[in-house]
């Protein structure tokens, strides 16, 4: 996550960040559907004016690392070592999210969202979202010539492949699973050496 210089960025980030977690808070304590916008501001000290300038909607309060999560993914195909192939390099930040998400203190968190059909919907419209975006950093990617077809198939495996490995009992089996299955199908894409087989 990009770290605010200054002094007015902080702050903002700041407000933004307490905003979150007094939300998610209540939310735990509550329960989702029982805490409105007005009691996040309350509790926060905030107008709620200002929840809306930092969160779209109170779902978005419960993914307030929605950018962050889509910036780590898109990065992990724009900041590879040059000639890195593409696979590997996602397969380690989709490993590494999955672990930071199934945390013992994400536990209650997913919890929530699972009995939400609110939460649920707004993270499936969130995964196309974060598909699309990996989408483009792979076919604006000089090294990968693949067609926008393939390109978003491979985003959309991989953003199948964190889902599947959050909700599983052993995640890193679930992702040597899947992981070789996505490196197969990107090596038949396009041309040769694009792909290094994940073990």
């Amino acid at each position: 996550m990009t770290v605010p210089t200054g002094r007015r960025e902080r702050k903002k980030a700041a407000t933004r960040q307490k905003i979150a977690d007094t939300a998610l808070r209540l939310f735990l304590q509550r329960g989702f559907d029982a805490v409105g916008i007005r009691d996040v501001a309350a509790e926060a000290d905030v107008a709620v004016t200002t929840v809306f300038s930092h969160f779209t909607s109170k779902e978005a309060l419960v993914f307030e690392r929605d950018e962050d999560f889509e910036q780590r993914l898109t990065h992990a195909v724009t900041g590879r070592a040059p000639h890195e192939p593409l696979i590997p390099a996602l397969r380690r930040e989709v490993q590494a999210l999955v672990r930071h998400c199934t945390s013992e203190s994400a536990t209650p968190i997913w919890r929530m969202i699972d009995e939400s059909p609110a939460l649920r919907e707004y993270e499936a419209s969130m995964r196309l979202r974060h598909a699309e975006a990996l989408t483009t950093a792979i076919a604006a990617d000089p090294d990968l010539p693949q067609t926008t077809t393939a390109c978003r198939t491979i985003a959309r495996f991989v953003i199948d492949a964190y889902s599947l490995a959050r909700e599983a009992a052993d995640p890193d089996a679930v992702l040597d699973e899947i992981f070789p299955m996505i490196e197969a199908a990107w090596a038949v894409t396009g041309p040769s050496g694009n792909s290094t087989m994940v073990t």
